[in-house]
């Protein structure tokens, strides 16, 4: 017991003589300090035991929870600081204030408290009187250090909070859940025509994570949406379920679901799930496909995301190095350097085992084409001609898929091949016959790749227009004298999108992130993101090849979201044909349907050169259609406008044929001898010139009306909807008798008129096909008659008469009722569904049947 307190107090002196050589030479020991004595005052009221209680647990707590409580006395001076200088050493007071922790004031010790804590620790055990302090070494583990003098050793001992503190960072730690929604693949009929309109939800612990876009009318849908979400525990299965979107309730179209522990860590891989229900009697429900990742989300990642995005939006191009960098990536990424024409010929030897139709796939990289659907023939014709862009960096291996259709249930396969077109020669037409599935035919196409120049995207600074003889070379390029070379090539479009304003706000802090999209028939370009802004400047030009100057250019500004798909904030739509070259133009935005107007503005330049000889010859070529067509959808608004444009159409046609009949009726005689004397020397003198001089003079007509103001070509009675939108929270409000109600009235007129149609059509068909006798024989005599009337007396003669006689009709039988015999034949024959609801008269038999079942054995 002896020798362990002299080792206790030699231990002891030590301390106290290093504590004042290390505190001595910067803090006047005699100088005592106020809130010193306010500490040492609070620590009077404590018992020894207390101290000593409260210490011994705080050695087990983490470093982050530990305070120095040093209490030394000093044999020359009662009030000597018990404190270390927070500049040196490496203890505890130097780990916190580096930690940004306040460091405890040392506190001036009394005799008496003196004494009683000497007896106290003489009594404690070796491991608790040494000094104990934690230490943190460079591979960050904690650990308390007992530094002896005398035997000139550290004795490290790991403390129980290193385990604690693991335990703490395993519960914190979060994953990032990185999911691309690809494809889906074979999946389920749920509509009546034969097709579904599929999306997707992501949903874990109950809650929905994600929601995908609706791709209408397809059981092969593309998605490729990208998105990220925060996991804490791996211990959940996430799951992924399909619908079908419909106008009332949504239709389960499979789910399927991933273990979330099963992910490996930090690698990303493919996974074709398999789609179920159990309440479902379909065996095979398709597949999804999606790109999943699972990585480690820590405080380093964090701070190195934050300083991506930070640098991201700090990048705003304001100085013309980084300008000069963005429009070179830019350029590699969207520019094209040549065309790929494509012209599908035939396809030879196809199957013939069911009806249907056929149609072929093509895709090249990102684009793709589907030809048009033909009956299925041994040797099918298609006669198609359109292009794909030839990207720098982009993959040069085109793939085709020879696809027939059967009725609306499902799609078979022929066969599928690929073609490398890295290796055509320019300029030439190279002709391709490839074999399909064995026994299931070839398909036979043309590929032709010319090269292209007229792509660009410069700073404002510098427009190709502007350039020394650029404009002049274009000119010549485009004169008369060039007019058949290159009939493809129409034209050059230039357009300098400069800024925009008063956008809409699209994100919570009252910005957006705009970015401007230029499309021009299938060809498209963007500008870069101008981040937290509604005014944003471009200053950027763009040029544009015009195949076709009836095309309508679309400039769409869009607000970037991150992994999400882009907000819409406005759209424009400007035809070649209205540009005025070099006037700077202030262009309000509109709704994505073009409908009505949006918030901001845009302010463009454009200027188009083109050759008019070319641009006519195109005319009267097929026009291209594009690839990205939205995909049609119901909307009893639109429903509406085509049938009020039908009945503006049919009221146009009334009110021509009400003017026939009142030159007819004399209303104005004037205007029926005017009419009179035009129709007798009109047939007197026709020739089929007069037919092509009369449409002339039609166009003159309605040319000086406009002229002259007298008609106006006013389009603002033209209503446009938002569809999507309103049909979306009209549906909230009303339930599904009301929304019938609603549209039972254009539904009515578009069944009468249908019906009209039919009827017309088979009434002409059922005369020619006895399925009336009497009606046949009389339709039979009459075109006889008109046979040999035509035969021997000339038409002109013939119409002469029938104009005179429906001219003086009214002249010689003021009451008579005006009528069309032709219309009138036809109304008695019986439509199709009229010769169904009729009951066919048979001749009946001899015997009752009460006699029949006698005489049977």
């Amino acid at each position: 017991m002896e020798d362990k307190k002299s080792v206790i107090g030699s231990l002891r002196q030590k301390a106290k003589l290093f504590r004042y050589s290390r505190t001595g030479n910067d803090k006047n020991p005699n100088k005592p300090e106020v809130r010193e004595q306010r500490l040492l005052d609070q620590r009077m009221n404590t018992s020894i035991a207390d101290v000593l209680q409260r210490s011994r647990p705080s050695s087990l707590k983490s470093p982050a929870h530990q305070q120095p409580t040093d209490l030394r006395t000093s044999s020359s001076n009662p009030a000597t600081p018990l404190r270390q200088k927070k500049g040196g050493g490496t203890g505890l007071t130097d780990s916190l204030d580096s930690a940004g922790w306040q460091s405890q004031e040392s506190v001036t010790d009394s005799p008496c408290e003196e004494h009683n804590i000497s007896k106290s620790t003489d009594e404690m055990d070796l491991s608790e009187s040494a000094t104990e302090k934690p230490h943190f070494n460079r591979n960050g583990s904690d650990t308390f250090s007992i530094h002896d003098n005398e035997h000139n050793n550290i004795v490290d001992m790991k403390t129980e909070s290193t385990g604690v503190n693991e335990h703490r960072k395993e519960a914190q730690r979060t994953y990032l859940l990185t999911i691309c929604l690809k494809e889906g693949r074979r999946l389920v009929i749920r509509d009546r025509c034969g097709t579904s309109d599929p999306y997707v939800k992501f949903k874990l612990d109950g809650k929905t994570l994600y929601k995908s876009k609706v791709v209408y009318k397809n059981l092969n849908p593309v998605w490729n949406e990208t998105f990220s979400f925060p996991i804490r525990n791996l211990d959940q299965k996430l799951f992924i379920k399909v619908y079908d979107r419909d106008l009332t309730t949504d239709d389960f179209m499979g789910s399927c679901g991933v273990e979330l522990n099963k992910l490996e860590l930090e690698k990303s891989g493919e996974m074709v799930l398999p789609l179920d229900d159990p309440n479902s009697l379909e065996d095979d429900m398709g597949v999804i496909v999606i790109d999943i990742c699972l990585s480690v989300r820590d405080g380093k990642n964090k701070k190195h995301r934050w300083a991506q995005k930070k640098e991201k939006r700090s990048f705003s191009g304001t100085s013309a190095e980084h300008n000069k960098r963005l429009t070179e990536s830019m350029k590699k990424s969207q520019l094209w350097t040549g065309v790929f024409t494509i012209t599908l010929v035939e396809g030879q030897d196809l199957p013939l085992d069911r009806q249907g139709d056929v149609f072929v796939r093509f895709e090249l990289g990102d684009q793709k084409y589907k030809s048009k659907s033909q009956v299925k023939k041994v040797n099918t014709q298609w006669r198609e001609r359109f292009d794909f862009n030839q990207f720098p960096d982009a993959s040069s291996l085109l793939e085709i898929e020879v696809v027939g259709k059967e009725g609306r249930k499902y799609e078979e396969c022929y066969g599928q091949c690929e073609i490398d077109l890295s290796g055509l020669p320019l300029n030439e037409s190279t002709l391709f016959t490839r074999e399909l599935d064995p026994g299931r035919g070839r398909v036979v196409f043309l590929v032709t790749p010319t090269p292209c120049t007229g792509a660009s995207i410069t700073d404002l600074i510098a427009p190709p227009l502007e350039e020394p003889h650029e404009r002049d070379n274009m000119l010549v390029k485009y004169s008369l004298r060039n007019s058949l070379k290159d009939l493809r090539d129409v034209g050059f479009l230039q357009v300098k999108v400069i800024k925009a304003t008063d956008l809409l706000a699209a994100d919570l802090n009252g910005k957006s992130d705009p970015f401007c999209v230029l499309e021009l028939g299938n060809n498209r370009l963007h500008t870069h993101t101008i981040y937290k802004t509604l005014n944003p400047e471009w200053n950027k030009v763009f040029t544009f090849p015009v195949k076709d100057i009836h095309e309508v250019l679309e400039v769409t500004v869009f607000d970037e979201d991150g992994d999400k798909a882009p907000d819409f904030l406005g759209k424009v739509a400007l035809p070649l044909l209205s540009i005025r070259n070099g006037q700077q133009v202030a262009c309000p935005l509109r709704k994505e349907n073009l409908g009505g107007l949006s918030k901001g503005t845009i302010v463009l330049e454009l200027e188009v050169i083109y050759s008019s000889i070319k641009a006519s010859i195109r005319t009267f070529t097929p026009r291209e259609q594009k690839f990205l067509e939205d995909n049609a959808k119901f909307s009893k608004k639109v429903l509406a406008r085509n049938v009020l444009r039908v009945r503006n159409l049919y009221r146009a046609v009334c009110h021509v044929n009400q003017f026939i009949k009142s030159c007819f009726q004399w209303e104005s005689v004037q205007r029926s001898i005017i009419a009179f004397l035009v129709f007798v020397l009109t047939v007197w003198y026709w020739d089929f010139y007069l037919l092509p001089m009369s449409l002339v003079l039609l166009i003159v007509w309605n040319y000086l009306q406009i002229a002259s103001e007298r008609v106006t070509r006013d389009l603002d009675t033209m209503e446009l909807y938002e569809e999507e939108d309103e049909d979306e929270k009209e549906s909230e409000r009303k339930g599904l008798m009301e929304k019938i109600h609603m549209v039972q009235e254009i539904v009515i007129t578009v069944q009468n008129l249908l019906e009209e149609i039919a009827c017309f059509g088979e009434r002409i068909k059922n005369t020619f096909n006895w399925s009336v006798p009497f009606l046949s024989n009389l339709a039979f005599l009459v075109l006889i008659m008109a046979t040999v009337i035509t035969y021997f007396i000339p038409v002109r003669y013939i119409i002469l008469l029938w104009g005179i006689h429906k001219f003086t009709k009214k002249l010689r039988n003021p009451y008579a009722i005006e009528n069309n015999e032709v219309m009138d034949f036809l109304s008695r024959v019986p439509s199709d569904v009229q010769m169904t609801q009729y009951t066919e008269l048979s001749s009946c038999s001899f015997y009752s049947p009460y006699r029949r079942r006698k005489a049977s054995p």
